[in-house]
């Protein structure tokens, strides 16, 4: 495994219960991350509290190659989910964890949690006032034992800066899609979504699932109207030109889009036009005003406007931050 020299380094922290899907995330997610000589952006590390091997929640042992120590050096420190111990049932985490996760935090390093991982982080007392996300269905357990955090049972994933918190599951491949993103760009980002054979967006305050029922097998899907639009997106698309192209009405193909995306069509569309735009502001020179105009914006000015609220930054602020790295 060749690392970039300016690798940036990963501690996974399991603890006793931890869920195996959670715990193997990061590795393949932000290991997935290449530079252009093909060298892993991501050097990740695992760690116990004690340094010798953990139960997970499906029966196996971990045995690690660190103890907390790793969490003294790293970048970034992730939680990945567990099901059972004390951050889960009383509210409370080991000392030394809670200890070592805080001391990472006072010292600058991001801080992340996938799916129950929340727990812990909460249990150490890094989310207190802090927006955070867990999986839906431990929102409430969660609200009762930590009453002082904002959790949003609904959402993704969240961005709060140095803290980062995801719903479970497949929410922690989001997030740490998310955060090669934030560290590299979209170029990197959506080249370790192929390698890893998943969708490479999925934005952070999309619900978490849907109360629709799935269609049912052989059903017509929008998935050919959404390739048909990625395709056409420096156009003025509608949403009756969408439903026309997938032969619905509107009503129900705004239905069928939410129950395969778990978007709105305009929200998706929206999203795939902000993504175009971070491609061609990484990748290329040509001005903002041409940037608009491909990416389905029409205007420099509303894609600055656009910018500004889903990035938190103007177009040439991004580009620099990028075409720089």
């Amino acid at each position: 495994m060749v690392l970039a020299p300016d690798a940036h380094r990963v501690a996974v922290l399991a603890l006793d219960h931890v869920v195996g899907l959670d715990l193997g995330t990061p590795a393949q997610v932000l290991g997935a991350a290449r530079d252009a000589t093909g060298a892993r952006r991501y050097a990740i590390d695992t760690c116990t509290p004690t340094g010798g091997p953990v139960r997970s929640a499906a029966r196996f042992q971990v045995l690690p190659d660190h103890g907390l120590e790793l969490t003294e050096t790293a970048d970034t420190v992730v939680v990945p989910g567990i099901h059972g111990g004390p951050p889960l049932t009383e509210g409370t985490v080991d000392p030394a964890v809670g200890e070592a996760l805080r001391a990472a935090h006072g010292r600058g390093a991001r801080i992340v949690s996938i799916c129950t991982g929340s727990f812990v982080l909460a249990a150490a007392g890094l989310l207190d006032d802090r927006p955070a996300a867990t999986h839906w269905a431990h929102s409430d357990a969660f609200r009762t034992l930590y009453p002082k955090v904002k959790l949003d049972p609904d959402v993704l994933f969240i961005d709060d800066g140095e803290i980062l918190t995801s719903a479970g599951v497949a929410a922690g491949i989001d997030l740490c899609l998310h955060i090669i993103r934030r560290d590299h760009g979209t170029e990197v980002a959506n080249h370790a979504a192929r390698r890893c054979v998943v969708p490479p967006w999925r934005e952070g305050g999309q619900a978490q699932y849907t109360e629709h029922p799935v269609p049912e097998i052989g059903a017509t899907g929008t998935a050919p109207t959404r390739e048909w639009a990625l395709a056409r997106l420096d156009e003025p698309l509608t949403l009756r030109e969408m439903a026309g192209h997938a032969r619905m009405s509107v009503r129900t193909f705004t239905r069928r889009f939410r129950e395969e995306t778990g978007a709105s069509p305009a929200r998706w569309l929206l999203q795939q036009r902000v993504d175009r735009a971070r491609l061609l502001l990484e990748t290329t020179d040509i001005g903002v005003d041409q940037v608009a105009r491909r990416s389905g914006f029409g205007t420099a000015a509303a894609l600055r406007q656009q910018f500004q609220l889903s990035i938190g930054v103007p177009p040439t602020t991004y580009r620099r931050t990028f075409r720089g790295a």
